[in-house]
């Protein structure tokens, strides 16, 4: 894996692409250069600022690969990144020239709320930022804020320790509470308002459970879970091959070394690294593809699956009402009857008519000899 400098990190974020295996290769490169996680996350802001608008997004996803994947070696860059990204996701916000970049922050930043990547404030801020409630920094604040934040920490390092604060009373936890409850409460409406966002899908098309889908193109669920299963062992979790990619020697990828070259050994070693990387990413290539199509397969699995759920559901519900129906047509004769019983006359209070006769005779003996 090629040495850690400012050029050279300079170079590999402008190289940077929107591509899987790019953002991979480049957070690899980045964790394990952890200890300059400080330099990394200061560079990796100007270079945010510098970048064109339809590359500012790719910036935000490497931040968030790095970060998630990073707290497995250490917190440098929880903490590092936690210093800058509400800035940088506000001028990703301010930037965007399409809606489909606001989704997808949206999305970036649903993923950071469930697994709780940063603090809650910084949470509740970029999420108060993506609904629209608080307008991003002016240009300047914007410059400023970060240069001031380190200005800030440096100031608190530099400080004599002071004594612990006093305890606070019971007005003051009773209000902290309140506000704490309060902060949380608000965190967790606009957080339910992000998830409305992302219910839409990226064309805007709403209403899909009204779609209709044949019986044999609707999975069993255990299908579901094992395709889900298989992609456990996909090719872009096989952190294995990424990490020989990244750590494939420069003279692989910059034409412009060959220069150096000064003999023939040295060029028939530098052409099996070549053959070596080439057949490598190839392969890697492949399975990437091959993985490609599996998830869309899934993905098509998933979708037949939910509109057939839907399917089930409409038709119960339709089900429902029409017995809900016929309950409330059965308790109103039931009602209607019981009513009526109540009306007919006790048989039981009327006068003996018969006066003491005899009972009539049957027909057997009206016939009898």
């Amino acid at each position: 894996m090629s040495s850690f400098s400012d050029s050279t990190l300079t170079e590999k974020l402008a190289a940077l692409t929107n591509s899987q295996q790019s953002i991979q290769t480049m957070s690899l490169w980045l964790i394990h250069h952890r200890k300059h996680a400080r330099k990394i996350v200061k560079t990796w802001y100007i270079e945010l600022k510098r970048a064109k608008a339809k590359r500012k997004l790719v910036f935000i996803y490497l931040a968030n690969d790095v970060v998630q994947n990073g707290k497995k070696k250490g917190t440098e860059f929880t903490k590092e990144f936690g210093t800058v990204i509400d800035h940088a996701f506000s001028h990703v916000l301010e930037t965007a020239e399409d809606e489909k970049t606001r989704k997808a922050l949206a999305r970036v930043l649903s993923v950071w709320a469930e697994r709780n990547v940063f603090n809650s404030q910084l949470l509740y801020k970029m999420t108060t930022l993506l609904s629209g409630e608080l307008q991003p920094p002016s240009k300047k604040a914007r410059h400023s804020e970060p240069q001031q934040h380190h200005h800030h920490h440096h100031r608190q390092h530099s400080r004599p320790a002071q004594a612990s604060p006093a305890p606070p009373d019971s007005d003051s936890q009773n209000e902290n509470s309140a506000k704490k409850e309060k902060f949380e409460g608000s965190f967790g409406e606009k957080f339910e308002a992000l998830h409305g966002l992302l219910g839409q899908d990226e064309d805007g098309e709403e209403g899909e459970e009204e779609e209709q889908v044949d019986a044999e193109d609707v999975p069993e669920p255990d299908e579901i879970i094992q395709a889900l299963n298989d992609m456990d062992n996909s090719a872009s979790s096989d952190a294995v091959v990424r990490e020989k990619i990244a750590k494939l020697p420069p003279e692989v990828q910059d034409v412009s070394l060959l220069d150096k070259i000064q003999g023939r050994e040295e060029a028939d070693r530098l052409s099996t690294l070549v053959n070596d990387a080439c057949s490598l990413l190839d392969d890697y290539n492949v399975r990437l593809s091959l993985e490609l199509e599996d998830r869309q397969h899934v993905m098509k699995m998933l979708k037949n699956y939910r509109i057939s759920q839907h399917q089930k559901l409409k038709e119960a519900e339709d089900k429902l009402k029409e017995f809900l129906s016929k309950h409330d047509k059965v308790t109103s004769v039931r009602k209607e009857l019981a009513s009526h019983i109540q009306n007919l006359p006790d048989l039981t209070l009327l006068p003996d008519v018969t006066g003491g006769l005899a009972p009539l005779p049957s027909a057997g003996d009206l016939f009898s000899v």
